[in-house]
């Protein structure tokens, strides 16, 4: 059984940090390009960055230079590390997974990944 779970969400404070994680089981971590996405009330869904299979990085202009992405197949987890939150980050963020070649392009739609977890809420006040 797949099953993708997110864990390290919470309230901070604006101009604080959060590091969310994602593990995985029930597939091959290793062979998936690994995605993070945030869904605020009322917006549809949106990408907040990748990591492919290499370790390769790519990010919305939004959280660019704030957020990192970084994966430990050993462990088969992905971690979103947050700085500088503020108040237009509040969201609930999913991580999802993506079966690709190593020399696969980068994905960053809704649509390019199978496999999702349940989410967990960011809360930054002001």
């Amino acid at each position: 059984q797949v099953q993708l779970l997110e864990s390290g969400g919470g309230v901070v404070q604006a101009g604080e940090s959060l590091r969310l994680a994602c593990t995985v089981s029930g597939r091959t971590f290793s062979r998936d390009a690994m995605g993070w996405f945030r869904q605020a009330p009322g917006k549809e869904r949106e990408f907040v960055g990748t990591i492919t299979r290499p370790g390769s990085t790519f990010y919305a202009n939004s959280v660019k230079g704030r957020f990192t992405i970084s994966r430990d197949n050993d462990k088969k987890t992905v971690y979103l590390q947050m700085s500088s939150l503020n108040p237009e980050d509040t969201a609930v963020y999913f991580c999802a997974a993506k079966a690709t070649i190593l020399t696969a392009p980068v994905y960053t739609g809704v649509d390019d990944f199978s496999a999702w977890g349940q989410g967990t809420q960011v809360t930054v006040s002001s």
